[in-house]
């Protein structure tokens, strides 16, 4: 049953992957304005910690709900993380390419495990639409800086 479910989701992952590469980029107008009080931050880790990897990341989120991408719905989205990766380099008006430093979680999941050489790290999530495309305006958590030994 577990494999079942694993492929579903894994279906539902490529199909959305395949709407966002041929979707393209959009105008600002295109991007849907999330609920005035959305609201995503980190439950851990905490700013400032020093951490052995893998790095457990626990994500929350008020005023709105998670869907895995490809999923249309009002007031849904889906986690993405972005490591040492400046929220003013991200194109908000386009799909969010994935890669080491723009980390998706499409399956609707609100934590996971990154790996991470030693080092200092930012940290900081932005909750995007079904397309993967930022709310207007973006909601994003406060920027967080870690160190894994």
């Amino acid at each position: 049953m577990q494999d079942f479910r694993f492929s579903l989701l894994a279906t539902a992952v490529l199909i959305a992957a395949g709407f966002v590469l041929g979707s393209g980029a959009l105008s600002a107008s295109d991007r849907v304005a999330a609920p005035e009080d959305a609201k995503v931050y980190f439950i851990a880790p905490q700013d400032g910690y020093t951490l052995e990897g893998p790095v457990r990341v626990k994500m929350g989120l008020r005023g709105m709900g998670v869907a895995p991408a490809g999923v249309e719905m009002d007031n849904t989205g889906h986690h993405h993380l972005l490591v040492n990766k400046p929220l003013d380099e991200v194109d908000l008006d386009a799909s969010l390419p994935f890669s080491d430093h723009k980390r998706h979680f499409g399956g609707g999941q609100t934590e996971g495990e990154l790996e991470l050489e030693p080092g200092e790290y930012t940290l900081q999530l932005l909750f995007m639409d079904y397309r993967h495309i930022s709310f207007d305006p973006p909601v994003v958590s406060e920027r967080i800086t870690i160190t894994v030994e």
